[in-house]
């Protein structure tokens, strides 16, 4: 399973319908294969050959595409053109130094139907992936803006900005624009920008050399690194003595840097020693944490100058003594209880509430309005007013008025109280992540081998200095350093923390392990395959944080929201101020509704500033990203990886799964379980022909045979087979190759038929009983002469008929299709309970019929692990692929179930309809709140009730919302998946101990 996974990200995101291959196809083999196909797809791309993909509307069936597809291809320079009528996608290779993307574009026009580039990339080389952090964003106002700033820069394909995580993933051309230009633009728009990864950094490593350096040592050192094999660049910082490296981990490693460094300058400048760098708090986590105690240090000083502001407006007016001491006059009408509260209501509206007029400035300043806009409005209207007072007072011997500095103050203490908490909890939505990134073990030990492979010595090291084809020693109850496979040893292995899965996994010589499982009771050797970035437990650390970037298509409502929000708000404010100001001075409500302590204007304007500050953008934005976050961190640590929020809304609403056969809804490991020759032949000869045929094919049944031919060769482990010539994999049907001197054929009926090999009664009653016992018939041939016939057995997983039992009770149909015969389809279909099946299809007949089921109505999801499963897991409206599949399969999905388990298709949808079931309840709270709350500060309640809500309380209210937004997702932790399936795995545990 983990070798599978390895390659999660190594293939670019993208849904694979835009980027399937359109390109030269070749069919190579693989004997470490799984899947359920018998051949490997793998397409290769000439440097020289541009490929572009282009939305066109107007095309209303097969004819419209062929008009197109012939526009196109009178141009000169075109290599391929795919059209597909179905999406509205036409698909381009072409020869960029011959066409341009524009006259294409033109082309299609000119053809009568509109056309959009959707994507353009010269190559491989010609897009990379950025990943920034940035701070500053509070709403959704602030991550719109710097998404569209950034899709504006040229040479930027896709922005991507998540408000929960701050950070930015974008998809851009290196060939037109750098990161470092990525990072101007983000400070330009006034926010703080952080690099976190770049394509290049995939193989990067930073080094502190600790030790007296000269300019000349340090010259040398670049160079000596340089000049290793597998070097990339070298890039020294001067000031930090801190080196980072590029490199190809294949190749070299950290080890062989700090050797060469230690080597090369002692002598030079004296000992040095050159370590690994710490980060010392550059990390999300630690950078979280300096956030928190920012707004925690900010809120314990505004409560130094608020609570005493508050004591005097509030409390001490109603106390004799201290009442007549505040109110004692100082110079005209000012109070010594207004020189009290202006002098400590101003560092808190200058110095701590700071932030919001930076905010407001910059958000103002590229032309929008975010929530900092809202404080600093509604702070400024109470300070400023305020102000206004204790100068009239001081200046005037008959003045009366009433300051607000209480409200002011108390209003950015409490959004600051708010904010700390919002950063609190949003920082437990992303504990998954967190939980996975300290998976790996600090320290490794290293063995050092002789050349027969005993072990002359070992050596604890850090464990982020392993390097590929190490072998480390893992004793029981510590956990393994690295991705690798055991070279000797036997043991247990705890995987719960990486695929979900509570059993302990037997490990013993040839199996692979994973970096940060948990080894329980032997010791083990194991050689190591990949690291750093490579490694497994990387690559789904990278597959869920790009889940947690990935938009959800309903938060789409909320940016349309928050777009038009922060302006409505504060027209709303100014005509509620409007309105009570020209109500009071126009008498058009009784004087006695006025407090004692103030005019018709401060009540006009409590009412404005209430309404402008109980508004709060940040809720809805973060009603839909918060959900996701811990939705697919849920997932990850029970073995469903879910690809991002897309997927997460399609998921909930499937009402019909399609399940591939082999390696889906049965083990995936079939075995020959009879052989009937039908001429005289030795059987050890018979086997020897047939697994030198099949060796060559990476098809579950072909390893099969492969693997029951070697009982007649006791004598060797791995033996050697004849050399087959002229291999041919035919889809769907076989293979036929020429072994010595005569022509092999292993397949079906339809593989004889087409050959013209003549099938005998005795052998078609075979094949019948085959079918009957759920088995697959495979037919041998040498010479077009029918020698064989073989019947292969591919048991059920123990979960699979209840597993569609319970599908059946969510209301959601099941149908198999599957490339196998009708015989042996039908038997296991009746075995698990599927009513609809589809036998004998090929790859693009899976992708069609899912296409069927969506043009009836239904939202499908496909569930399969081969290569040829591809084309249908894209063409589903969720595409779910078995854990222990091929990689392709996996790169196509938007789901991987890790534990390889049936069950897991439940999980996926149920936790699927939670989080959005949790969503939803988000944005029910998120705009109830602003409905209720925007009309009650205005003062609806006031005429009736004499209700009315002081701005300070708003604010508290305003910041609590987004609190309880994200509290209300951060609920989705404590998700349990159904009962059933704890049942049906305790049952599938039971089958298997037996």
């Amino acid at each position: 399973m983990a070798t599978k996974l390895l390659s999660l990200t190594c293939i670019r995101k993208e849904r694979f319908s835009e980027r399937y291959p359109l390109v030269r196809k070749h069919l190579t083999r693989s004997r470490d294969g799984g899947g359920s196909s018998s051949e490997t797809a793998a397409f290769e791309m000439d440097d020289a050959i541009s490929r572009a993909v282009f939305q066109v509307l107007g095309m209303t069936c097969s004819a419209c595409a062929g008009s197109v597809e012939k526009a196109i291809k009178r141009l000169p320079g075109i290599h391929e053109a795919v059209i597909d009528a179905l999406n509205n996608r036409a698909q381009i290779l072409f020869y960029s130094k011959s066409v341009d993307v524009e006259t294409i574009r033109e082309t299609i026009e000119d053809a009568g139907f509109e056309a959009s580039l959707i994507e353009n990339e010269a190559n491989e080389r010609s897009k990379q992936v950025c990943r920034i952090r940035i701070n500053g964003m509070t709403c959704t106002s602030c991550s719109s803006t710097i998404e569209r700033v950034l899709q504006s820069v040229n040479g930027v394909q896709r922005a991507h900005v998540a408000l929960a995580i701050e950070e930015a993933e974008i998809h851009y051309d290196p060939r037109l624009l750098s990161y470092d230009k990525l990072l101007e633009e983000i400070e330009n728009a006034g926010f703080e920008a952080v690099l976190i990864s770049t394509g290049e950094d995939v193989s990067k490593i930073d080094l502190k050399i600790d030790g007296e350096l000269t300019d000349e040592s340090m010259e040398i050192i670049e160079r000596s690194l340089e000049a290793l094999p597998g070097v990339q660049s070298v890039e020294i910082s001067h000031g930090t003595d801190k080196i980072s490296v590029l490199y190809k981990p294949d190749v070299t490693g950290p080890r062989n840097f700090i050797q060469v460094i230690e080597s090369t300058v002692f002598g030079h400048s004296g000992h040095i020693k050159a370590t690994i760098f710490s980060e010392g708090g550059v990390g999300r986590e630690s950078q979280k944490q300096g956030e928190i105690k920012q707004y925690y240090k900010s809120f314990l000083w505004s409560l130094v100058f608020t609570v005493p502001v508050f004591l005097t407006a509030m409390v001490f007016m109603y106390i004799p003594g201290i009442k007549d001491l505040l109110m004692f006059k100082v110079i005209n009408m000012l109070t010594i209880g207004e020189i009290i509260r202006c002098v400590l209501a101003t560092p808190v509206q200058f110095i701590i509430g700071w932030r919001f007029y930076t905010g407001s400035y910059k958000a103002i300043r590229r032309g929008s309005a975010n929530m900092d806009v809202l404080i600093a409005l509604g702070t400024n209207a109470a300070y400023f007013y305020s102000l206004y007072t204790v100068l009239r007072a001081a200046t005037s011997p008959d003045f009366k008025g009433v300051d607000f500095f209480e409200t002011s103050a108390m209003l950015i203490s409490f959004i600051i109280l708010g904010k700390y908490l919002e950063v609190m909890a949003k920082g437990k939505t992303s504990q998954a992540i967190a939980k996975l990134m300290n998976l790996a073990p600090d320290t490794a030990i290293l063995l050092t081998l002789d050349k027969e492979g005993n072990v002359t010595g070992e050596e604890e090291i850090d464990g982020r200095l392993i390097q590929k084809n190490d072998v480390i020693k893992i004793v029981p109850g510590a956990k393994v350093a690295s991705d690798g496979y055991v070279i000797w040893g036997q043991s247990h292995v705890n995987e719960s923390m990486i695929t979900g899965e509570a059993r302990p996994v037997a490990k013993r010589k040839g199996d692979t392990v994973i970096g940060g499982t948990l080894n329980e009771n032997g010791v083990l050797h194991v050689k190591v395959t990949r690291v750093g970035s490579e490694s497994a437990l990387a690559q789904i650390v990278r597959l869920v944080e790009s889940a947690q970037l990935a938009k959800a298509p309903v938060q789409k409502l909320a940016d349309r929201i928050s777009k038009f929000f922060v302006p409505l708000v504060i027209f709303l404010s100014f005509s509620t101020w409007l309105a009570w100001f020209l109500a009071g001075k126009l008498h058009w409500y009784p004087e006695s509704w006025i407090p004692s302590s103030m005019d018709s204007f401060e009540l006009a304007l409590q009412f404005g500033i209430s309404v402008m500050v109980i508004a709060c953008p940040c809720a809805l934005g973060l009603a839909t990203p918060t959900a996701v976050m811990v939705g697919t961190g849920v997932g990850a640590s029970q073995g469903v990886l879910i690809k991002g929020g897309q997927a997460l809304e399609r998921a909930h609403k499937v009402n019909c799964i399609v399940f591939d056969k082999t390696g889906t809804l049965t083990m995936g490991k079939p075995v020959v379980v009879k052989t009937k020759l039908l001429k005289n032949m030795v059987l050890r000869e018979f086997y020897e022909l047939v697994a030198a045929t099949e060796v060559n094919s990476e098809h579950p049944l072909a390893k099969a045979i492969v693997e029951y031919a070697k009982k007649f060769r006791d004598d060797e482990e791995n033996p050697a087979w004849p050399e087959a010539r002229d291999f041919v994999s035919i889809t769907g049907k076989g293979v036929k190759s020429t072994v010595k001197g005569r022509e092999i054929m292993v397949g079906n009926k339809n593989l004889m038929n087409d050959h013209k090999v003549f099938i005998p009664v005795d052998a078609e009653e075979l094949l019948a009983d085959s079918e009957d016992m759920a088995q697959t018939g495979i037919l041998v041939s040498i010479n077009s002469e029918l020698i064989g016939v073989l019947s292969v057995s591919d048991p059920l997983k123990p979960s699979a008929r209840e597993a569609i039992s319970i599908l059946k009770s969510m209301n959601i149909k099941s149908i198999m299709v599957t490339g196998d015969n009708w015989g042996t389809a039908n038997s296991i279909a009746r075995e698990v309970g599927i009513d609809s099946v589809i036998a004998e299809a090929k790859p693009e007949q899976k992708a069609e019929k899912v296409k069927e089921l969506q043009a009836a109505g239904h939202v499908v999801a496909m569930v399969g692990d081969g290569i040829n499963d591809s084309p249908a897991l894209v063409a589903a409206d969720v595409g779910m692929a078995i854990g222990a599949g091929t990689d392709i399969a996996i790169e196509a999905a938007d789901i991987v179930l890790m534990k390889s388990n049936l069950e897991d298709v439940i999980t996926a949808i149920d936790l699927s309809r939670k989080t959005f079931s949790r969503i939803r309840l988000n944005y029910v709270w998120a705009l109830g709140y602003n409905l209720m709350g925007i009309p009650i500060a205005a003062g609806v309640l006031f005429p009736a009730t004499r209700f009315r809500l002081p701005p300070w309380i708003a604010g508290a209210a305003m910041a609590a919302s987004s609190v309880s937004v994200v509290c209300c997702s951060l609920l989705l932790k404590n998700y349990k998946r159904p009962k059933k399936l704890d049942h049906l795995e305790i049952r599938e545990i039971q089958v298997e101990r037996v």
